[in-house]
């Protein structure tokens, strides 16, 4: 509990001073088109080819035809029922029966407090209020300890934790939990703190302020010192201080249209899922940030845009063989030549790709990460498929995620229709499809807002040393999901 209600009036008063202080602070690299890079542009064109799929082991129920397609036959034959399965295996669930079935929504993350102790917190709606039907709100806190039986110990319902969208971050290194309140379009950026580091099953709430300005996604630094609120239909981006997480105080603000970001080990770069200026990638150097200098100048490092580019999603960067390398996620569907806005079912689906910033003023696209329905010459084929003319949905990527920034051997995405992917990607420029989960498809006594998928979006976490995967979807569970037949090498 809060033990000073005045901190949440004084920051509310002081806001709209202090955010008007940070954007007047002649950031270098502010909207004026004086700070701003020049953008890479890579041309592949729109007929970008799917990854190459790996060989499925005993155990598969595999798909029935194109890579990552749910047909109406399918459901017709009781096959998507069953689910789809290749080289995993389901080890745990947390999936009540619902009336709408509203228990997953955009993030899973994993944490280990001091006593060696498993969680795993979740969100818990695609859109709050809808999930209010199912009497479920707020991020679940799941006791992990047995992975067959995921327990869930707390419902965390604080103004951010009730409707967080997909701004749900943890710092292992920090021991923090936090999100802003945010919605599809933004939200009052109210954001919350807790601190799990002792008991991970029990969060204790340290702070709820107004200090996010607007609140949609979010990142926060490894050391969980710094925590950014981005707001990608206002422009807005604003890093806060939450090294005393019962007193956060602004640092920084600046006008980017920031979708999800991730920041370097060393806290000096952000890597931004930009929707704007145009959509693509952008490299921010936030040194000064991260120092902790009065009145810090964020500066641009580069910017990175490619041709089937949707709504940029989040950005992770990584380290292969000593290479430097970006993960980059794009969700939805649109038309040819713009992301926004979103089409449905549309010709161009952005899907995913590893990008090289070896030199990080001239990032490149080295390969994709994308499934035969995301292909242009197979749309119309699948038009009429089962919730595939869902706007905010259907045959597309939504959220990709890596289990160490170092090495990493595989990226899981979520892929909406498609369920949970999984790709090897050892040699980061010829990537292999080697798993998929595309959990059983069950009926619902209303199917709001689209029928017929389990709707897996979340952003996915991660056991190495068990080879499990963990993730939600949005219309049915919370899920343990294991990589079986070495295919996570």
């Amino acid at each position: 509990m809060l033990k000073k209600p005045t901190q949440v009036v004084m920051a509310a008063l002081l806001l709209p001073t202090l955010v008007a202080g940070c954007l007047g602070g002649s950031d270098s690299s502010s909207s004026t088109s004086s700070g701003r890079t020049n953008p890479n542009q890579v041309v592949d064109g729109l007929n970008v080819t799917a990854t190459p799929q790996g060989q499925c082991g005993p155990g598969a129920k595999p798909e029935t035809g194109m890579q990552g397609r749910v047909s109406q036959t399918d459901h017709d034959a009781g096959l998507a029922a069953a689910g789809f399965s290749c080289n995993t295996q389901l080890v745990g669930s947390f999936a009540p029966e619902r009336v709408i079935g509203t228990v997953g929504g955009f993030k899973v993350e994993r944490y280990r407090d001091k006593a060696g102790r498993d969680c795993a917190f979740a969100d818990s709606t695609l859109l709050f209020p809808t999930n209010i039907l199912d009497m479920e709100l707020g991020v679940n806190v799941f006791d992990m300890s047995d992975p067959t039986r995921p327990v869930r110990t707390a419902r965390l319902v604080t103004p951010a934790m009730l409707s967080p969208h997909e701004s749900l971050v943890v710092s292992q290194e920090g021991g923090v939990l936090a999100a802003v309140l945010g919605n599809p379009a933004f939200g009052p950026g109210i954001v919350d703190i807790y601190d799990v580091s002792e008991d991970c099953r029990n969060p204790v709430l340290k702070s709820s302020t107004p200090l996010g300005l607007f609140g949609h996604e979010s990142g926060i630094s490894p050391d969980g010192k710094t925590f950014f609120s981005g707001s990608p239909s206002t422009s807005t981006l604003v890093a806060l201080d939450i090294s005393n997480p019962s007193l956060p105080r602004p640092l920084w603000a600046g006008q980017y249209s920031s979708h999800g970001l991730s920041i370097s080990p060393d806290g000096n770069r952000a890597y931004v899922a930009s929707i704007a200026d145009p959509a693509g990638m952008l490299i921010l150097d936030i040194s000064e940030i991260q120092a902790r200098k009065p009145n810090p100048q964020v500066r641009e490092v580069s910017r990175l845009t490619w041709d089937t580019v949707t709504i940029p999603q989040n950005a992770i960067p990584f380290t292969r063989n000593g290479k430097q390398y970006v993960m980059e996620v794009d969700e939805y569907s649109g038309g040819n030549g713009g992301p926004i806005p979103v089409g449905i079912h549309g010709p161009n689906v952005g899907a995913a790709r590893i990008i090289d910033i070896s030199d990080e003023t001239k990032p490149k696209v080295i390969s994709n990460l994308r499934l035969d329905v995301h292909n242009i010459a197979n749309r119309e084929e699948i038009a009429s498929d089962p919730g595939a003319q869902n706007p905010t949905g259907g045959y597309a990527g939504h959220y990709c995620n890596i289990p160490t920034r170092i090495n990493p051997t595989i990226v899981a995405c979520s892929m909406i229709l498609s369920g949970l992917r999984i790709f090897d990607i050892r040699d980061p420029a010829n990537p292999v499809e080697v798993a998929y989960f595309n959990a059983p498809v069950k009926p619902r006594v209303l199917t709001l807002p689209a029928p017929a998928s389990n709707w897996a979006m979340s952003s996915p976490a991660f056991v190495p040393e068990h080879k499990e995967i963990w993730y939600t979807d949005g219309y049915q569970g919370f899920y343990v999901v294991k990589v079986t037949n070495n295919a996570w090498k």
